[in-house]
């Protein structure tokens, strides 16, 4: 292969490496996906985020928060929709990080507010035990228990045995009842952000970002990256590069041997290329799927406290395996009756004209 060859081919990888340059990247598989908004410190260009959304990966591979006034919280889900997230301790003990949880200078705040007393008791700690949920993680069970409660009974019985640790303010996912005696808090805190508004823009499957890097206005994308992942933006780019450059070798080809333009090696004597033959083949990689209209034509449901679905055992999502929430979005294919995530559903199906879970073919629209 000779220089100018070589030359060619470089640029065609430049320029299909540039087209993934804001590409959704993950910390490690099974991981959530970070994208605008967020944007992973050293694998995506500052660009590609919003200032006060970044986030990096630990060495276990966790997804970790950063947040000015408190230490890093692991990521467990983005609903970019929803604009909201659920993150919790990397070390696995949320309680003892919610008695210094400081949000503020952060975008993030929570959706629903819970306010929580700690008590450390060591006195009847089989009964205290056996009656309330102690917080295993901040307990020794043969020396003391630490309690957490929102009841005002339950307020009032410890305060006379147990010394009061703090009061704080929770983000819960959703507020207890009432009923609640206590709670160990091990669950997922739930917060949210207003700015950039751009779950409007994510709900409809395309993309937020910034329109240029000198204006940093933003600006919904319906470019072909919709609902497609890192390795469809790769066969995209394939697809559309290839025969373009083809078509430029094959132009510069004819310049170079009509004017005897060339190094030795470079034309045969008829005047053809030999050494452009071997560098990439007549194939073209296709993509078989299932076309946008057909897609949104696929009935939606919004989920409602209750979690319930057309089938009783869809309690997760069979394609990034989350359990379904409140207020979020699904999508069912009709001749099946499966549920997914709208957005999960929505980058499978242009890559794969079938189920996930049955294989069953839905038809295109007419």
């Amino acid at each position: 292969m000779n220089i100018l060859s070589l030359i060619l081919f470089f640029t065609y990888l430049t320029l299909v490496a540039s087209m993934e340059t804001c590409l959704d990247s993950v910390c490690q598989i099974k991981e959530p996906i970070i994208r605008f908004p967020f944007q992973i410190e050293g694998k995506q260009e500052k660009t590609c985020g919003y200032p006060g959304f970044k986030v990096s990966c630990s060495e276990k591979g966790q997804t970790l928060l950063k947040l000015p006034n408190s230490r890093e919280l692991s990521i467990q889900r983005i609903n970019y929709a929803a604009q909201q997230l659920w993150v919790n301790d990397p070390n696995n003990c949320i309680p003892k990080r919610l008695l210094s949880l400081n949000l503020s200078g952060s975008p993030f705040d929570a959706v629903y507010y819970q306010e929580f007393t700690f008590f450390n008791c060591s006195l009847n700690l089989e009964y205290l035990m056996y009656r309330y949920k102690p917080i295993a993680c901040l307990s020794d069970a043969s020396k003391y228990a630490v309690f957490a409660t929102p009841s005002q009974s339950v307020f009032a019985h410890l305060s006379s045995i147990c010394d009061l640790v703090d009061t704080v303010k929770v983000p819960v996912q959703s507020p207890l009842s009432e009923h609640v005696l206590s709670s160990d808090l091990a669950d997922d805190l739930r917060l949210s952000w207003d700015s950039p508004p751009c779950g409007r823009c994510e709900s409809h499957g395309d993309r937020c970002g910034f329109e240029n890097n000198n204006t940093f206005e933003l600006h919904c994308s319906k470019v072909p990256s919709k609902g497609f992942s890192r390795s469809a933006s790769y066969a995209l780019a394939i697809c559309i590069g290839t025969p373009v450059f083809l078509c430029f070798i094959a132009v510069v080809s004819c310049i170079c041997s009509r004017y005897g333009i060339g190094t030795h090696g470079w034309a045969s004597a008829n005047g053809s290329v030999p050494d452009f033959e071997p560098l990439i083949g007549p194939e073209r990689t296709n993509i078989s799927g299932l076309d946008g209209p057909t897609i949104e034509s696929y009935p939606k449901i919004v989920i409602g406290e209750s979690r319930c679905l057309p089938k009783p055992d869809d309690k997760t999502c069979p394609i990034c395996l989350s359990e379904y929430i409140p207020k979020e979005t699904v999508k069912t294919i009709p001749e099946c009756g499966h549920c997914f995530h709208s957005q999960c559903i929505d980058e499978w199906l242009p890559l794969n004209a079938s189920c996930p879970i049955c294989r069953t073919s839905p038809p295109k629209l007419p």
